[in-house]
This record gives C-alpha cells, structure tokens and sequence, in this order.
C-alpha cells in the first residue's frame, strides 16, 4: 500500500482527479461556497465553481500485476488556510502530485513550497483547463522555480488514463528518490559533529 497526497491551489481539480481515478466510489468533504468566503476565496478565472472541498478527498486505486500496489490518495483543501491539515494528510505519504492551474499560477507557490520544505519527493501536473492557455511544461518549470530534477508533466484530471500515468510517474520518482537517498555517503563525520 502507497499513500499518495494530491495537492494544488484553490480550483486546481484535485476533487476531479481523485474522483476521476478511484477504483470506489470517493470520499468527498466538498461544500458549497457561501457569499461570506468570498472575501477569503477568490473565484477570479474560477467563476462557475460552486463547492469547495474542506477536509479532502480520499479515493483508492489498484494497480495490477504480480506485485500488486494498492494506492491510497488523499486530495488535499486548496486554500492556504488548511496547510496545517496537509502535515497530517501528508504523514506516512510515499509522494504528492501538486496539480497546476495556469490560469491561476500564484496558487501553486504554496503546496511546492510546503512538499520542498518536509523534503516528500512531489511531481508537478499542469491541468489542462478547456479555453486555458497552453504552456510548455518547461515553461511551467521555470515560472514555478523548480529544481529540475522534479517530473513537470500536462494532464487532464478529467482523463483516469493522465491521471494513471501522473501516479505512476510520482511512484517512480518518489523510488528514485529513495533510492537516492540510501546510496548518499555522509558529509559529515562525528568528529566534525
């Protein structure tokens, strides 16, 4: 079993890729937006959605063969003021897909910067909206600052077939990581400690 978290901005389709992958029928806490959050939750380039998810999402996925995975995914809330809930959802997490709206960039800085800062191995996946303007993955990469050994990859979270292979893309990347990570030599030694 691999626990994944799937992360993004407000409005970035987290909701929709887990829905869209899960094997079961999902867990979802989305809730409808009030007229009060919208001092707090910009609907700017988002103006038809109507709910917002206020726990996450959870939905799983099995991926056959001799070794069968089992993959549990957990969607996180989108706004910045649930990052605290992200620490739990993310504990124990092999990895995170951070979905991007391009239409709305800004909202992308804060799950990179939190998966960065707890050092959990992440992929990048550019949701491509209808009507959205198209941007090369490389261009994404170096609007969003990410180091280059970080998968960036288009999607529709719409697609179970883009989303299969964003999960498999953060699987291999979160093993590499892994593995990287055993193979390190020390570059201190306890008498420099």
């Amino acid at each position: 079993m691999l626990k994944i978290v799937i992360a993004g901005g407000f409005g970035a389709g987290k909701t929709t890729a887990v829905g869209a992958i899960s094997e079961i029928p999902p867990l979802s806490t989305e809730e409808y937006l009030t007229e009060p959050s919208t001092d707090v939750d910009s609907l700017e380039g988002i103006e038809a959605k109507t709910a917002t998810t206020v726990a996450f999402d959870f939905g799983r996925l099995t991926l056959p063969g001799p070794d069968a995975l089992e993959l549990f995914l957990f969607g996180t809330p989108g706004q910045d003021r649930f990052v605290d809930l992200w620490y739990d959802l993310s504990r124990g997490a092999v990895g995170a897909v951070v979905l991007v709206d391009t239409r709305r960039l800004k909202g992308s800085f804060t799950p990179i910067s939190f998966f960065e800062d707890i050092a959990l191995p992440f992929v990048v996946a550019i949701n491509q909206f209808d009507g959205a303007h198209r941007y090369l993955p490389e261009q994404v990469r170096t609007a969003l600052e990410l180091h280059p050994s970080v998968p960036v990859l288009t999607c529709d979270a719409r697609d179970p077939n883009h989303i299969a292979g964003v999960l498999l893309t953060l699987v291999d990347h979160a093993a590499r990581n892994a593995a990287s990570r055993v193979h390190r030599t020390p570059t201190t030694t306890l008498q420099d400690a």
